[in-house]
Parts: structure tokens; sequence; C-alpha cells
């Protein structure tokens, strides 16, 4: 058979997280790679009960249901988003597979080829991925550990005329930078005037570290929204519950989402109706809250203790920041040493990371590495980096 595939096909690239997923199945890796949140801390008896409640209601929840998503879900969606300042009601809301789907509709109904979408340097490797499907032409934009730089948005706003702004404000994937409210409200003003749309991507918001009383306010909040706002806020529950379940959610103007509903239907009908009434019934039987601060507690000692073993190994020329939130530490290595060769002595010695090529729009910064430290316990992190201290050092020594 001669297969005739599409042109389009040669705009999809592998993700280099999920290629080194496939090298660390089995025991015999100690990953650092993925975005996996710790599975000995997934709420499985609450998520359990909650399914039996469902079931105990016969099949309904089999049958098919709304594009939009299960109503009551969306209802509680709202009230939770209420407390972060957020006004809105079911029509301005869509129940996504995952927050990842919500990327790749907002694309499909917004981007035409040889459309620019601005992004941060670096940003997250699969929505570059799709943005490319898709024929569009990211770019990035300078930043500091306070968010974009202003000046520099600015000029590609005037010079390259965007259709989308696709940010990560709190707790970036890969760089965990969280900007500061000045930037946000600058970035606001900017796209408003040029009228660029902004995709606010929040995967990592609620994990916060550090002074619960500090609030990273959502673009969204700051926006005069729903109708008229300028961003496109998307989030999931696979940071804070299970990613398992693969249950996101976007808001925007109304007239976005029954676009996005529109492409939505076009690619899978629905979201899962048992997932979306299991948490439904989460939400309404379990202390999700108190279960997100016991994770936020988790994480930031994982946290802490990555980063204290990063100052007691040491590495020359290696440097970071500790991030305040989220699941990553971002390495830069010494010029001249590529983190993609690096990690393949790594993987040799039975470990894992993943280089900082694919995070970038264009001219990429080989010398970059990104780290989860949420996934491996303290035994396992302790292992892992005995194992990249012998990497670091063979290959730091040789460069």
């Amino acid at each position: 058979m001669n297969y005739r595939f599409s042109e389009r096909l040669g705009s999809f690239s592998s993700s280099a997280v999920r290629e080194i997923l496939k090298l660390t199945q089995g025991d015999s890796i100690l990953s650092f790679a993925g975005g996996l949140p710790a599975e000995e801390h997934f709420p499985s008896q609450a998520i359990s009960e909650a399914f039996g409640r469902v079931m105990e209601q016969g099949n309904k929840a089999l049958q098919y249901g709304l594009t939009e998503g299960y109503l009551p879900l969306r209802e509680a969606l709202c009230r939770r988003m209420e407390k972060k300042h957020v006004k809105v009601t079911p029509d301005d809301m869509l129940i996504t597979t995952g927050s990842q789907q919500a990327i790749d509709l907002l694309t499909r109904i917004y981007i035409d080829p040889g459309d620019v979408i601005l992004v941060e340097r670096p940003t997250y490797l699969s929505a570059l991925q799709v943005f490319r499907s898709y024929g569009a032409t990211p770019i990035s934009v300078d930043g500091d550990s306070d968010g974009l730089d202003l000046a520099d948005l600015e000029a590609k706003l005037k010079e390259l005329k965007p259709k989308i702004l696709y940010v990560i404000p709190t707790f970036s994937n890969p760089a965990g930078t969280v900007w500061s409210e000045e930037r946000r409200r600058g970035v606001l003003e900017l796209c408003h005037r040029c009228d660029t749309l902004i995709l606010e991507d929040d995967p990592y918001g609620e994990l916060k570290f550090g002074d619960a009383s500090v609030e990273y306010r959502s673009l969204f909040s700051l926006d005069n929204h729903p109708h008229g706002s300028c961003v496109v806020y998307t989030s999931t529950f696979s940071k804070t519950v299970a990613p398992g379940l693969r249950t996101g959610w976007v808001i925007a103007d109304p007239e976005v989402i029954r676009n996005m509903a529109r492409a939505k239907q076009a690619s899978d009908l629905q979201s899962s109706s048992l997932d979306q009434q299991t948490l439904y019934q989460l939400l309404e039987h379990f202390d999700l809250d108190g279960h997100i601060e016991f994770v936020r507690t988790e994480y930031e000692a994982r946290k802490k203790q990555l980063v204290s073993l990063l100052e007691q190994y040491a590495w020359p020329g290696v440097t970071w920041e500790e991030p305040k939130g989220g699941m990553f530490i971002w390495l830069r290595l010494p010029e001249g040493i590529d983190a993609g060769a690096l990690l393949k002595v790594a993987v040799a010695e039975g470990a894992a990371f993943v280089p900082g090529v694919s995070f970038f729009a264009e001219e990429p910064e080989l010398n970059t590495l990104r780290m989860n430290f949420t996934y491996n316990d303290t035994d396992a992190a302790i292992e892992g980096m005995k194992r990249l201290d012998r990497a670091f050092r063979s290959v730091l020594v040789k460069g």
C-alpha cells in the first residue's frame, strides 16, 4: 500500500518528553524528565468513592453528553474560579480533554497558516508542537524573572501583528518563572491596544510554595471579563487531582467558547462523561483545597531537597534559579556544553532529564535543561542525583 499522508504531517514533531519517557519505562532509569505529579499522592480512595457514587445513579454517566461539558461540573468550576476573582457562567466555559486540547482548539479556530504566535523564551514544548502543526510561526519575546520584557513585546506586537500571545505567567514550564503584577497589567494593556488574543495557560498556579497569603492574579482575572476579554484562560485537574482523568477547562468570551465548542464537536464530540461526573462528585464530597495544600507542602519539600542536592554537587558552571512554585527547575550549563549529548551519558548512568532545545521557538540554547522535582521520592531523588553527578562530571570535565 502506498500511504499518501497529508503535507501537514510534516509539521508534527515528536515530543522530546514523550520520547524520553519511552526510554525511562521500567525500573532501570530514575527520571527527572516528565512533568509527572507524585503517584503516591493521588487521592485514589476519594476518586474511587466518587466513581462509585456516579455509578450508583445508573448508566447515564456512560451515555453521550454535552460538548460543552457536564453542567454541574461547569457550575462547580465557576464557584471555584470566583474565589480567584473570576466571575463567569457555564456559558463562558468549555470542558476539555486536558488543557492541551484547549491549546489545540483555540489554535484551530484562530490561526491560519503563516500567522505569528508570540511565546515566552523558553516555553512549553507541546504548545509549540500544536502551533507549528497548524502552520503558525512561533516567535519568542525576551523576558526576565519578572515576566515578559514589555518593550520587546510592544515592538513585536507592532511589527509582527501576531494573532495570539501564548504565556504561562505563574510558575512557567520549563523555567518556573512567576510574573509580577506590574508585568501582567502591562501585557494586558499592550495586547488590548493591538487586538492580540492572550492564551493564558495555568496548570501550575495552585502549586505555590512559601507564604500562602501571596496571591498571583491570573491575567483573565485582571482583565474585564468575560465579555470582550483579550484573554482565553485554561487550566486542568492533571496536577491537582490526577492526569489520567484527562480533564481540563477553558474560559473566555462566550463567542470564543462557542467557536471552540464547534471545533470540539469535530474533534471528539465531548470529553469523557464518566470522568467529568466523577470529578463533580469529588468536588462535592472531597476537600480538594485541603488535598492541594498537602500536595503543595510535599512538593515544596521535594523542591528544597533537589535544590540542596544541586548545591551539594555544585557542578562547575551550572546555574539555576529556585522556583516559587510549579514542578520544574531550569538549569543552565556552561557555554559549549550540549545538554542533548549530556542526556545520552546520563541515560547510560541510569538517569534522565529533558534537554532545553525543544522549549525554544527559535535559536535554541543547547546548554539548558529541565528537571522535574515532584515525581521522585527522597530515596529516588538522592540515587538519581548520584547517577547524574557521574554523568555531569564526566561531560563537564571533558568540556
